[in-house]
């Protein structure tokens, strides 16, 4: 890592900077272990405190985990890249196809805890979908595990007078999953709204997602629409920030992104 006597970052920063690039440029692939304390302050000349910074400063990105009693290692979870735009392409789950076909690849993903409930709709959630007082709502409660990694929290809200009595109120939705099945009820989702937001994990979603300290998470609240406007769903997913890469592939247009076959 290129220096200068300018540089007036903390040492710890400097550190985990060249630390950082040793992994870039492969001198530490994944599930190396990278040098420890010790290591760093008779390399650097600094303090414990400031070697143990430095080595925080990877775990909390997402490239670093600690292994108790071994060390740091670089991690070996390769982060999800989320394709936005074509994982909710119709012609996806329309042919029976999960909208994570887009981006899994041929790695492990599995649904490991999975919740279905009838419920009153919060206020947040009644205003999106447009209910009436006191409608209830489907809720779908579940945990995305990848390569034996939770990496995703999602909660869908669907109006339960749309979806009672059909697979959607089941754990088992089959071919396509949600969209498919509101499809077959006459309510075929055919746009979409997403917003993103990122904070701090609240400790039930730190330890339900098993993250390091430190890391963040993203928030993605998903509206799906009918061609007459009408909102059908919100999903409230919560994902491991250090387990992803958000990408976004569109035109530029008057306005409207399109999905490309």
């Amino acid at each position: 890592m290129a220096t200068t006597d300018d540089d007036r970052r903390p040492k710890y920063q400097r550190i985990a900077d060249s630390l950082r690039e040793a992994i870039q440029v492969g001198r530490y692939g994944p599930g190396d272990r990278l040098p420890g304390e010790n290591d760093l302050m008779t390399t650097h000349g600094v303090a414990r405190m400031t070697a143990r910074q430095a080595l925080s400063v990877l775990r909390d990105e997402g490239i670093a985990e600690a292994r108790k009693g071994a060390g740091v290692f670089v991690r070996a979870f390769r982060p999800l890249r989320r394709r936005g735009i074509d994982r909710l392409a119709r012609d996806r789950w329309g042919n029976g196809r999960s909208i994570w076909s887009a981006e899994i690849e041929n790695r492990a993903l599995e649904v490991d805890r999975i919740s279905v409930s009838e419920e009153a709709a919060p206020d947040r959630i009644s205003a999106v979908l447009d209910l009436a007082v006191e409608e209830m709502t489907c809720v779908r409660r579940r945990r995305f595990v990848l390569d034996g990694k939770p990496v995703l929290l999602a909660t869908s809200h669907l109006p339960l007078s749309l979806v009672a009595g059909s697979a959607i109120a089941q754990e088992d939705t089959g071919p396509g999953g949600t969209y498919a099945r509101l499809a077959e009820l006459g309510y075929e989702p055919v746009h979409f709204r997403e917003e993103i937001r990122s904070r701090m994990p609240s400790k039930d979603e730190a330890e339900r997602l098993a993250m390091s300290a430190g890391t963040p998470v993203i928030l993605v609240c998903r509206t799906a629409f009918t061609d007459e406007g009408r909102p059908v769903e919100v999903n409230e997913m919560t994902l491991d920030a250090a387990s992803y890469v958000l990408e976004y592939d569109f035109d530029a247009g008057p306005g409207s992104a399109r999905v490309k076959d």
